[in-house]
Parts: C-alpha cells; structure tokens; sequence
C-alpha cells in the first residue's frame, strides 16, 4: 500500500493539496442538491474548480 503512496521517495500528490481539494470538493458536495438543475451544477463546480486551483498557491505561500 505504501508504494501506492510514493514513487521513487517521493508523494504523488502533496498532503496539502490532498486536504485542500477534499474539503473544496466536500464543501460543494453539500452545497449541491441546493443548487438546482444538473447543468447549474455542473457550471458551479466548473467555477469552484478553478477558484480552486487558483487559491492553492496563494494559500501555500501564506501557510509556507
């Protein structure tokens, strides 16, 4: 299992990020059901994905 984790030493993904995306994604996981029709939410999380990935590196040069 742990070689599923690492390849060569190193973490596939960072345990940051990991944590980051889980809760973005469980966030609008609880939002969702409210925000109506199937193409609205697809939109929303269109949207929410790319404040998402747009965030990550500020926040980890605030965090350091």
């Amino acid at each position: 299992m742990a070689g599923m984790l690492t390849r060569i030493g190193k973490p596939i993904m960072d345990p940051f990020a990991l944590i980051f995306y889980a809760a973005v994604c469980g966030l609008l996981g609880l939002a969702g059901p409210r925000l109506g029709s199937a193409p609205v939410r697809l939109i929303v999380g269109a949207i929410v994905g790319v404040v998402a990935v747009t965030l990550l590196p500020v926040l980890r040069g605030i965090i350091g």
